[in-house]
């Protein structure tokens, strides 16, 4: 590899190569060598005369994101997916994992040794949370600074190649979440080579990436590349692109309509569908839209809205962004429109919000979840809603989401309703910035009805402290736990409605004109806090998802064209056909699906 640096306003470039500085020559703003520089060569760059920096397209930082980068010929990799087709993510079971805490050893080595209860499980793909470089050994990901980099504790850009090659040879895709909407507080060097940011946008991270400011295309070329290497040299199949709504950017064609045209024209010359799948918080199906149509052409994304939903009707839960949710009214037009807010006020936003989905879009487009890595982290003591709800109301909460129009998405140990907590964990080495993210947490969760919430006074998590993130770990000793039957039994329940996802045609259906949802049953509510108590059915094509929420058994009226049968059911229940339909009988907090 020959040295290559992007480094417009600079006056002299070195690369620092041990103790040696090597001179660049300027082409076109770009700084170049003709040294050739090896696998495993250790390299840096060196901006009229300041310290050495790591590549701004580092593939490898083996020494950390302060260190020298080293050259990563993805070629060296023995690949063994030749016969690999590709899985698009649209209708599929998404797995989200992170992996520093789906194992003990908290590696890509070690997650392999897991991947065949995936498959056992009947997810299709698993979506790695960040893997770029960060500041320490432990964290989320999302501070990370190295867009082309793999961290090194997990196992480095080899590791993450070995990962996905063994996924494929499982029939698993593998979706990498990426953030291109900004770079963590530490090892950020990226101002010292070129106007990577710019002061003319914000964000909540600070100065926005500059994607439509002076010398913004070669920013836009730094990202748009990072991403199509993950397809092309590490054989991802996927994208989740983190927080979209924080790249702004009012140039005449958005960097996600460029993006997504340059990865369709990628999909084209590997012969295998490529997917990107959009986190937004505008609720504005520009984002699906087609860029021949104006649009940004992603393949999915996230529904926040179908979560809220599903949360404060099942949990009572109504503070923050909950605050519009927890009604079936609400969770019909979640299930059907995808979009809650699509025009209408919000009131946590304090103002209108959203735009409606045109008639006739896939609901296959958009991805929906009971739990998420941020539903369940971004609380005060990341409980999970297995910690709060009994196993029945999980359950519920589970059909829903599998069974919905939508493509969903479980978050690692939902399947068994693992009781170990998601916190936030930090493993800052400055100790100022440790202090920053302390305070800034605690301060986050001051005076949000989260004692309410808990019952009592709490205490957040202290996120430098090195057992909030021992907790996180999974603990899959969980599932052989006698006392605790609840969580195999559970997992058990995941499998049956993931197959019957596969097998039923209706249930697999992405049709959101096909998809209606009717109630009846509950108590008059002396407060909007408390767990809606009634009956629903969800209504997928000729499929009925029956549900009970309440306590005591409900005889649930199911309208049908024809005689139907119990394709499962959480709890025994019973049929009588009636004159138009059905007399479902349901346990308390119960779930029945019928064809």
């Amino acid at each position: 590899m020959l040295p290559r640096v992007w480094a417009p306003t600079a006056g002299r470039v070195d690369v620092v190569i041990g103790d040696e500085h090597r001179p660049l020559t300027v082409e076109d703003e770009w700084w170049v060598g003709d040294v050739d520089l090896a696998h495993g060569t250790d390299y840096a760059f060196s901006v009229d005369g300041g310290p050495p920096r790591p590549d701004p397209r580092s593939a490898w930082q083996p020494h950390g994101v302060h260190g020298a980068s080293r050259v990563y010929d993805p070629t060296t990799f023995p690949w063994s997916d030749e016969g690999w087709s590709g899985v698009d993510v649209r209708g599929h079971v998404t797995y989200e994992l992170h992996v520093g805490t789906f194992s003990d050893e908290g590696t890509l080595t070690s997650a392999i040794e897991h991947l065949d209860e995936l498959v056992s499980l009947g997810v299709d793909l698993v979506e790695l949370l960040p893997v770029a470089p960060f500041s320490g050994v432990h964290g989320w990901g999302y501070d990370g600074v190295g867009t082309f980099a793999v961290h090194e504790p997990y196992g480095g850009p080899a590791g993450l190649q070995a990962f996905v090659d063994a996924a494929h040879a499982r029939g698993l895709g593998v979706c990498l979440d990426v953030v291109h909407n900004h770079m963590g507080p530490s090892g950020n060097y990226l101002g010292e080579f070129g106007p990577y940011f710019t002061d003319a946008h914000q964000t909540p991270w600070g100065s926005a990436i500059n994607l439509d400011g002076p010398e913004s295309a070669e920013v836009r070329r730094w990202l748009c590349d990072s991403a199509l290497r993950w397809f092309r040299d590490f054989h991802v199949d996927a994208l989740r692109l983190d927080a979209v709504h924080a790249l702004i950017d009012f140039s005449d064609r958005h960097v996600l309509a460029q993006l997504s045209d340059e990865v369709a024209a990628l999909a084209d010359e590997l012969g295998r569908p490529l997917s990107l799948v959009a986190e937004s918080d505008l609720n504005d199906p520009v984002s699906v839209t087609p860029t021949a149509e104006g649009g940004w052409g992603m393949t999915a994304q996230w529904d926040d809205d179908v979560h809220h939903a599903i949360h404060a009707l099942v949990t009572g839960e109504r503070h923050g962004y909950y605050g519009d949710f927890g009604s079936p009214e609400v969770l019909r037009k979640a299930l059907t429109s995808v979009f809650v807010h699509d025009g209408g006020f919000s009131s946590f936003r304090g103002r209108d919000w959203g735009r409606p989905v045109p008639p006739g879009t896939d609901g296959h487009r958009f991805v929906a979840a009971a739990s998420t890595h941020d539903q369940v982290g971004n609380r005060a003591l990341g409980d999970r809603p297995s910690t709060r709800l009994d196993p029945g109301r999980v359950a519920v909460e589970a059909a829903v989401v599998l069974l919905s129009p939508f493509s969903p998405m479980l978050f690692m140990g939902e399947e068994w309703g693992a009781r170990t907590p998601w916190q936030f964990f930090t493993d800052h080495p400055e100790p100022d910035l440790a202090a920053a993210v302390r305070d800034g947490r605690r301060r986050e969760f001051g005076g949000h009805g989260w004692d309410a919430l808990y019952g009592g006074d709490i205490e957040v998590p202290d996120p430098q402290d090195p057992a909030t993130f021992r907790a996180s770990i999974l603990d899959r000793t969980e599932l052989d736990d006698p006392a605790h039957p609840e969580h195999a039994r559970l997992r058990d329940w995941y499998r049956s409605l993931i197959a019957l996802r596969r097998g039923v045609p209706d249930l697999a259906s992405g049709d959101l004109s096909a998809t209606d949802l009717v109630w009846g049953g509950a108590s008059e509510r002396e407060q909007e806090d408390v767990p809606w108590d009634g009956w629903l059915v969800l209504h997928r094509g000729s499929a009925r998802v029956v549900v009970n929420l309440s306590g005591e058994p409900a005889a649930v009226p199911v309208h049908t064209d024809g005689a139907v049968d119990v394709l499962a059911a959480w709890d025994p229940a019973s049929v009588e056909p009636t004159p138009g339909g059905a007399l479902v009988t349901t346990a308390p907090r119960s779930v029945v699906v019928l064809a």
